[in-house]
C-alpha cells in the first residue's frame, strides 16, 4: 500500500476520533442554567369612600393618566339630602348663638319691666292695707285673724315683687357665659358637620393620585359601587421591577445591589441591566429543595426583585425575563 492511501485512510480515522472526544467532553461539562423571571409593576386601585351609583368613566384601558385626572362620578341622592340636613342644623344653631349672644329682645326686656312695676305696685298697695288693718286691730273693731290675714297677703306681694325684679334682670343681663359658650360650641359643631358631608360630598368626583395606564375597569356607568370597592386600576410602568425565584446555593450572586443582564424574549435579543433590589424567603410551602446527602441540609427558594438600571422602552408586565 502506498504512503497516499495510508494517510487517505489515517486522516478521516484521526478526524472521527478526534470529533468524537470532543463531543463526549462537550457532554460532560456543566451546562448553563437558565433562571426565568416576569415583569411586575406597581398597581393602583381608584375607589371612592363613598357608595353610590356610577354616573360616568371618563377613561378606557390603555389610556395614560395624570394625578388630578377626573377617573369616574358617582351619583348619590342621600348625600345630597344629608347635607342639605346638616345645612338646615347648622343655620338653626347660629340663630340659636346669635340669641344667646344678643340676649332678650328689648320687648322682652320691657315685658319683664312692666311685670315687676305691676308686683311692685300690688305689694305697695298691700303694705297700706295691713297697715289699716293693723290699726284697726289696735282699736279693737278687728279680729287679729284679720290682721293676720293682710300681713300674709302683704308679705307674698312682697315675694312676687322680689321675683319679678330678678326676671327683669335676668332679661337685661341676657344668657349667662357658659349659655354662650354652649350655644357657640354647639354652632361650631353644626358647621363640622356640613364640612364632614361636603367632603364626602366631594369624593363622588374620583381623581387620579397617580400617573400611570388604565388596567381594568371593573365597573361601568349605571352600576353601584360599595364602598371602597375599586372601579378603576392603575398600573405604572416607570416603577417596574422583575421577579426570580432563587435557590438558596445561588443566592450569593444576587443580594441586595448586586447588576446582571437579562433578556427580555417579547423585546429581542438584547440585553437589559438589572439591580437587585429586595431579597426575601418564600412561605415554607413547596419551596424546600432536597440536596445531596452529603451536604446535610435542603435548601429554600427565595424571591428576588431587581429593577431595571435604565427604563426599558416597551415593557409590560407579565413579561419573561431570562438569565443565563
Amino acid at each position: 500500500m502506498s504512503k497516499s492511501k495510508a494517510f487517505a485512510v489515517i486522516i478521516p480515522a484521526a478526524a472521527l476520533v478526534g470529533w468524537l472526544g470532543y463531543t463526549f467532553w462537550q457532554a460532560y461539562q456543566p451546562q448553563p442554567e437558565r433562571m426565568q423571571g416576569q415583569i411586575e409593576a406597581q398597581q393602583y386601585n381608584i375607589s371612592s369612600k363613598v357608595a353610590g351609583r356610577i354616573e360616568e368613566v371618563m377613561v378606557r384601558k390603555g389610556d395614560q393618566i395624570q394625578r388630578g385626572d377626573l377617573i369616574f362620578t358617582l351619583l348619590s341622592p342621600e348625600l345630597d339630602a344629608k347635607l342639605e340636613q346638616a345645612k338646615a342644623g347648622q343655620q338653626a344653631a347660629g340663630a340659636m348663638a346669635e340669641q344667646a349672644e344678643k340676649g332678650a329682645r328689648s320687648q322682652e326686656i320691657e315685658a319683664a319691666k312692666d311685670t315687676w312695676r305691676k308686683a311692685k305696685a300690688a305689694a305697695e298697695l298691700r303694705g297700706k292695707t295691713y297697715q289699716r288693718v293693723d290699726n284697726l286691730y289696735q282699736e279693737g273693731v278687728v279680729a287679729e285673724q284679720k290682721r293676720d290675714e293682710a300681713y300674709a297677703q302683704w308679705q307674698a306681694a312682697r315675694y312676687t315683687e322680689r321675683a319679678a325684679y330678678q326676671m327683669y334682670e335676668m332679661a337685661r343681663e341676657g344668657a349667662r357665659v357658659e349659655t354662650k359658650r354652649a350655644a357657640a360650641e354647639k354652632a361650631r359643631m353644626a358647621a363640622g358637620a356640613v364640612a364632614e358631608v361636603e367632603a364626602y360630598a366631594a369624593d363622588t368626583q374620583i381623581e387620579s393620585w397617580h400617573n400611570g395606564e388604565v388596567a381594568e375597569i371593573l365597573l361601568h356607568a349605571g352600576e353601584l359601587a360599595p364602598q371602597g370597592f375599586p372601579v378603576v386600576s392603575v398600573v405604572d410602568m416607570n416603577d417596574a421591577w422583575a421577579v426570580f425565584h432563587v435557590r438558596e446555593d445561588k443566592l450569593k450572586d444576587y443580594r441586595t445591589g448586586a447588576q446582571f443582564e437579562a433578556r427580555i424574549p417579547a423585546l429581542g435579543d438584547q440585553k437589559y441591566a438589572f439591580a437587585v433590589s429586595h431579597v426575601a424567603v418564600m412561605g415554607d410551602f413547596a419551596t424546600w429543595r432536597t440536596t445531596d446527602p452529603a451536604q446535610g441540609f435542603d435548601m429554600r427558594t427565595f424571591e428576588v426583585e431587581a429593577r431595571p438600571v435604565k427604563p426599558i422602552d416597551g415593557l409590560r408586565v407579565g413579561m419573561s425575563v431570562l438569565v443565563e
